[in-house]
């Protein structure tokens, strides 16, 4: 069978200069739509170019110039509801979206789309966009966020980036979009089957059936399959068409006089009653999914030849000369005009330079930092403020508290001195969350700051990376470390990525609060007692904390919303739940567990990657952290007893690990323990061990490591069975320090240095 590119141009060429065309379209007269001459021209150059990009991308992967395949074929009518929209209306766009791309930049001044997309084909360094990183459709100045081959992972955040709208607006809070804006999130008819669309879906109409404003417009092109997989006729009008509190509206794809006519009205339903709207088009997959999609394959020849004969850009053709706005033998002038242009300008980009070192390409793992004139304006907040906002809790200050009251003390400090922090979350509200972290916030600040969230991690996270989108500083809560399995692409796929694959461009920093480690007895299996957070430490760029004490959390905290706030990051906030309400350290009523609350404006800061350190014997270092470094605590009072010199270091930041305070701190001891309550496959004390041999070398003390066995967590008392304990610590460490071989149990396990007999310095 002849190649569909070259067949779908030939074909293009041969009939509209015989004007052969079929009966597609409404026959609307643009005028009548509101359209110029100008504009429906323009609209018609738009697809005409999508489609040559197409070509194009195909004729530089065949010169192996062009990386990147899945083109816009068939989806061209998207250029209408670019046209239907506003430059300033953020748009969250699947890889079929070129045309829109295009159409919306040629309604700003200074766009350069041919040039910029063709570099983004060719990987160049030079792409404005991704800096060469990734062939993506994204641009800051036409409000478009960059996306690679997503697959319905974008709908959740464009769900936050509507909320955001409106709520900005009761906030008085300095937002980046206008504040009649609109969203607009595009998807395919296969990918709205993906959770990922159901929950974002779901959330909008959840949301807007309870009266809440959500302005946003769901474009689902519907061209029937998903690569190979078909979706059954009517499914999408079957399963949209009815939903509560979601408006449809259908139109034609093929058709670009019907789209913009119906988008049109869908957009400005979303504008003017800030509902969410669905709007269904169909359209049509032309030259398979991708350059290497064969599909006759898995389709008959027949269906093939009927998807070509329905080409949109024979449909608006043939309206444009109806049009008498040019001839038949115009139309192929224009094409081809623009079909040297686009070859032109490839041969150009292909020389432009490309990513050459690592450095480069992860320049853009973590964001610019802010200049303080652009940070959010902050409350004039005093200690009288903050009294006022504590009343209820105003005992708390002059006590020792446990972990659980001074980080609701601190997250009210940090709400009341930053206007721009919303927490959200499940329960967050008049429960103040399943450990009362959040307790009393909502009657401090309000619904608009403590919102309480559906039951759906993708949607709370999805609805932060929105938000953040719009000058909202998030601290969504998690309520359980498991739960965030649920959920975890978005934060290793869309907010963790959003600057490496837009320069920097666009950020969505957030603090993700999450309770979780193991250690309670009266919680079994793997959703409350999930002690592994392996997820968190193959993620480029995420920082992940963990105060093992509320002193440190107070601290810890502070400085992640700093780094948030200023530095744009992504952070995990883990916090151990098992220490939540925990006072004291080795008896009862010592309180030496307990913090009192500082007030910002009266505490000494706690730098990002700073460790812990108690004690400075040169016997023994236990590495440790969360309630692995509370452990150490009462297993070195122990061991003083008994005459070892310990010192215990609390690492506090897990993702990325200070390795060079690490191996400082643990080279002037003689022997090194890590104790690590996570699983022993897959554990930081992995790369900790790692670590400290890369860097030290032959001058390493002897290490070893206590970690969880690999199994999940019973209930009650057998909780702790897999997990490192107090005694346990005691024997490794007297073990490890007299250099004596110790038999491996349920909670222990030596490696590395004791297996290899290495020399204890002096």
């Amino acid at each position: 069978m002849e190649d569909r590119a070259i067949a779908l141009e030939r074909q293009f060429i041969e009939r509209v200069l015989v004007e052969d065309f079929e009966d597609i379209g409404e026959g609307w007269d643009h005028t009548e739509l509101g359209l110029s001459d100008a504009d429906f021209l323009g609209l018609f150059e738009s697809q005409l170019k999508s489609r040559l990009l197409d070509l194009e991308s195909r004729r530089m992967r065949a010169r192996n110039q062009g990386f990147y395949t899945i083109g816009s074929s068939g989806h061209e009518g998207n250029a209408a509801y670019a046209l239907a929209t506003r430059p300033t209306d953020m748009a969250f766009l699947h890889y079929r979206s070129a045309a829109f791309m295009i159409e919306r930049g040629r309604r700003v001044a200074g766009e350069t789309q041919l040039w910029d997309m063709l570099l983004s084909f060719s990987a160049s360094s030079d792409d404005p966009i991704s800096g060469g990183r990734h062939k993506v459709l994204g641009s800051k100045r036409l409000f478009i966020p960059p996306q690679t081959s997503t697959i319905a992972s974008h709908l959740p955040k464009a769900i936050g980036a509507a909320f955001s709208i409106p709520l900005t607006a009761r906030l008085s809070v300095a937002a980046n979009m206008p504040a009649d804006s609109i969203i607009v999130c595009n998807f395919g008819d296969a990918s709205s089957n993906h959770a990922s669309a159901q929950t974002a879906i779901n959330s909008a109409c959840w949301t807007a059936y309870q009266q809440i404003p959500l302005p946003i417009m769901f474009v689902c092109e519907d061209n029937g399959i998903g690569i190979s997989t078909r979706t059954p006729k009517g499914w999408i009008t079957a399963n949209f068409s009815q939903r509560a509190g979601l408006k449809y509206f259908y139109c034609d794809g093929r058709d670009v006089l019907d789209t913009y006519r119906v988008s049109k009205l869908a957009a400005d339903y979303a504008r003017k009653h800030k509902k969410p709207v669905f709007l269904h088009v169909r359209t049509v997959r032309l030259m398979g999914h991708a350059g290497s999609d064969a599909e006759i394959a898995y389709l008959s020849k027949d269906y093939i030849l009927q998807n070509e004969a329905q080409d949109p850009l024979l449909v608006t053709a043939q309206q444009i000369i109806e049009a008498k706005l040019l001839t038949s033998g115009q139309v192929i002038e224009l094409y081809q005009d623009l079909k040297a242009r686009i070859s032109a300008i490839a041969m150009q980009v292909v020389n432009k330079p490309k990513l050459q070192t690592a450095a480069q390409a992860m320049a853009s793992i973590i964001p610019p930092k802010l200049v303080k004139s652009t940070l959010a304006q902050t409350s004039q907040f005093t200690d009288d403020t903050f009294n006022q906002l504590i009343s209820a809790d105003k005992l708390s200050l002059d006590k020792p508290v446990h972990m659980g009251k001074l980080i609701n003390l601190t997250l009210t400090e940090l709400m009341g001195r930053n206007d721009n922090i919303v927490v959200c979350g499940e329960d967050v509200g008049k429960k103040g969350g399943v450990y009362h972290v959040t307790s009393r916030l909502i009657e401090r600040f309000g619904p608009n700051r403590v919102i309480n969230t559906l039951l759906d991690e993708t949607a709370i996270l999805g609805l932060a990376i929105g938000m953040a989108h719009n000058g909202i500083l998030p601290i969504p809560e998690i309520q359980f470390l498991a739960y965030v399995h649920n959920a975890e692409d978005q934060i290793r796929g869309e907010a963790a990525t959003l600057s490496f694959f837009s320069n920097g461009q666009f950020t969505n920093p957030m603090v993700i609060r999450i309770a979780g480690l193991g250690y309670q007895k009266g919680f079994g299996g793997h959703f409350h007692n999930d002690n592994s957070f392996t997820v968190f430490r193959d993620i480029p760029g995420l920082i992940l904390a963990c105060p093992s004490n509320g002193e440190d959390a107070m601290a810890m905290l502070r400085e992640c919303v700093r780094l948030a706030q200023e530095e744009q990051r992504v952070v995990v906030f883990l916090e151990p739940i098992a220490l939540y309400m925990t006072r004291d350290l080795h008896e009862v009523g010592d309180n030496l567990w307990a913090g009192q609350y500082v007030p910002q404006a009266k505490a000494l800061p706690l730098a990002y990657g700073e460790l812990g350190q108690f004690g400075e014997g040169k016997d023994l270092c236990i590495i440790s952290y969360g309630n692995g470094y509370y452990l150490s605590r009462q297993a070195e009072k122990i061991l003083a007893e008994q005459g070892i010199a310990v010192t215990v270091i609390d690492l506090r930041y897990l993702a990325p690990l200070n390795e060079t305070a690490i191996a400082e701190k643990a080279r002037h001891c003689r022997h090194i323990l890590i104790v690590d309550e996570c699983r022993r496959s897959g554990s930081v004390s992995e790369a900790i061990v790692t670590s400290l041999h890369e860097q030290l070398g032959s001058l390493c003390p002897v290490v070893a490591r206590i970690t969880a066995e690999d199994c999940y967590i019973p209930l009650a008392d057998a909780a702790t069975l897999p997990l490192p304990i107090r005694d346990t610590i005691v024997d490794t460490a007297l073990a490890l320090v007299k250099n004596m071989p110790v038999e491996q149990s349920v909670n222990q396990a030596l490696i590395n240095s004791m297996v290899q007999q290495q020399e204890i310095p002096a």
